[in-house]
């Protein structure tokens, strides 16, 4: 377990008392571990699904991008479908040339092949063209959706000196509308350059030039983009800052939050602003904040809870839009950087769900998505699940055959990457949890979070298609520590963990369903857990706790070996060929906390 280290000694709290009070202040814990997951606890229900992973070598997007460097998604829900766009350059953050890629999905689970929809375009010093985004999407007054994207130049795209804003319709038929500039820069960088698109102005369909006047005059949206745009004297701005988040407060005024924890709220739907003032108690970190309303009347505010670390993911919660507390993780996994690169943050940064008036989706009363960034080489969304809770009640019990083939269920925790997806499939008559792993730098997890408790029966049944790949099995108490350990070895052998050590449990049969129960007595101070494999004792005592743990409430099962957290800066060998592929199949979960 990773050493905690308090807040407190990575922010300055003594330096909040001689603030104003702002209008965001955050009580929640002051505590966050270094590993992945920051001792913290998941929300319960989350589902993190992997939408694009850089391959070098073979890419899966639609016009042969091998970029590695891959960052700053945007999410909009539009006419039943989700958009989602983001930035990649070659290698390094502001590699010139470095374009907006598109996807999109109906369900959030299953993604189109990406395409450019913002190419880049050659300047006359032999250089090309830097994307870069605060925003991504606008759902203009008549219900047709504009994708946006900013022109920068080497060697910085937000300085104030690239060529302009960029703009075009997606149309109901996924087709692209042309190119146009929406504003260009008044201190430019090759100010006799021909720009190779006109002015949004010049548009033949009127309407399209309608959508984009109501867009320059929505203060709040173009607030977003001052950064790029920075040196413009006009008085188009009305305030200043980097990655602003909004959201509506329940007075309906709008508090907004930019990098840095900088904080300020308009009653005027962005004519006027307070002043701008530090959130007190939050870290002072250059990730972006969302701020999101939530459909249980609640506000959710989702950042990377340390000054320095994009790891994890995690989000507090309130009932005013004023005062914040808890806190809990989102994304609580690290894997290893594949592709090493200048500024490639490790970690699930960039946080970005959908703006006020970019869509609903059929699912919002249950739940909200948010998209991101991992390591600055992959693109993730999530679904969180509202009323967000770190806690259940009652019994578990799930066999999965109320959950449609191809979807997730409720109530697990899941993590999906592109090559080792989890899934609901059907199986002998009934349905299954499917995890399938052919990643050499990644693994499949579902995790069942039950009560908190120290004595517990569980039970569940496996099925490995293979009897040589693995599959690790973990309870979990509050803080991540792991007191059961089980895994099916490679080598075709079931071990259990007893303090520390691997102890041989019998073997595994490929294609058979295996029953395992694990049993922790509800004695308080009883330090052990009793296994049997189809009934029957593989060991010739209960094996005792790894981690000495009060209670456990987190079953766990991973396609691989435990991590802390990943590590970057070089490229992996062999990170864009899949392995061969391993399979396990999870049924009849019963989890019941002993009196």
């Amino acid at each position: 377990m990773s050493p905690r280290v308090p807040l407190g000694l990575l922010l300055p709290f003594a330096l909040y008392a001689t603030e104003p009070s702002p209008p965001l202040v955050y009580n929640g814990p002051t505590e966050i571990a270094s590993n992945a997951e920051g001792g913290l606890q998941p929300v319960v229900g989350v589902q993190n699904i992997q939408v694009f992973r850089a391959n070098r070598t073979a890419s899966s997007h639609r016009d042969g991008l091998a970029d590695t460097y891959v960052h700053a998604p945007m999410l909009a829900h539009w006419r039943g479908r989700f958009y989602l766009e983001y930035l990649s350059g070659a290698v390094n953050e502001h590699d010139n040339p470095t374009v907006t890629s598109l996807t999109t999905s109906i369900d959030g689970l299953t993604w189109d092949a990406p395409r450019v929809i913002f190419p880049a375009i050659a300047l006359p010093d032999g250089t090309h063209t830097i994307a870069h985004q605060r925003m991504g999407f606008y759902t203009a007054p008549d219900g047709r959706l504009l994708a946006l994207s900013f022109y920068g130049t080497p060697p910085s795209p937000n300085d104030g000196k690239g060529l302009g804003r960029a703009v075009r319709e997606i149309r109901t038929d996924g087709a692209f509308g042309p190119i146009y500039f929406m504003r260009v820069n008044a201190h430019r960088d090759f100010p006799d350059f021909p720009l190779p698109y006109p002015l949004y102005s010049t548009a033949p369909d009127p309407r399209f030039v309608t959508a984009c006047d109501a867009l320059l005059a929505n203060k709040i949206i173009t607030a977003q983009w001052w950064e790029e745009n920075q040196l413009d004297e006009s008085g188009f701005y009305r305030v200043k800052g980097k990655a602003l988040s909004t959201v509506t407060r329940p007075d309906g005024t709008t508090l907004g939050i930019w990098k840095n924890r900088l904080v300020a709220t308009t009653a005027d739907r962005g004519e006027t602003w307070t002043e701008k003032t530090f959130a007190a108690n939050l870290p002072n970190n250059a990730s972006k904040y969302w701020l999101q309303a939530t459909a249980d009347g609640r506000y959710a505010l989702v950042f990377n809870p340390t000054n320095r670390n994009r790891y994890p993911l995690a989000v507090t919660t309130s009932d005013d839009c004023a005062t914040f507390s808890s806190l809990a993780t989102i994304h609580a996994e690290l894997p290893d950087q594949r592709f090493g690169g200048y500024l490639k943050n490790l970690g699930p940064q960039y946080v970005r769900g959908i703006v006020e008036g970019n869509g609903t989706p059929s699912d919002f009363t249950s739940g909200f998505w948010l998209t991101y960034s991992v390591n600055k080489e992959d693109i993730w969304v999530a679904r969180v699940p509202v009323p967000i809770t770190t806690a259940v009640a009652g019994p578990i019990h799930d066999d999965f055959n109320a959950v449609p083939p191809g979807t997730l269920p409720a109530g697990w925790n899941i993590y999906s990457p592109l090559w080792a997806p989890v899934r609901v499939v059907a199986s002998e008559g009934s349905n299954a949890l499917e995890l399938r792993d052919e990643d050499p730098c990644d693994y499949a997890r579902a995790v069942r979070v039950f009560p908190a408790t120290h004595g517990v029966k569980i039970t569940f049944r496996i099925l490995a298609r293979q009897a040589d790949a693995r599959l690790e099995i973990d309870l979990v108490d509050a803080r991540g520590l792991r007191p059961v350990r089980l895994a099916f070895e490679e080598n075709g052998r079931l071990r259990a963990c007893h303090e520390g050590q691997w102890l041989d449990a019998g073997p595994y049969v490929a294609n058979r369903w295996q029953e395992f129960t694990l049993e922790i007595p509800s004695a308080p101070d009883a330090d052990r857990c009793a296994l049997l494999v189809d009934g029957q004792s593989p060991l010739s005592r209960p094996a005792f706790f790894t981690d000495p743990v009060n209670t456990v409430e987190r079953l766990s099962f991973r396609t691989g070996p435990y991590r802390e957290r990943g590590y970057g800066g070089r490229d992996l060998p062999a990170a864009d060929r899949k392995s061969p592929p391993a399979t396990f199949l999870v049924d009849d979960v019963v989890i019941t906390p002993l009196p």
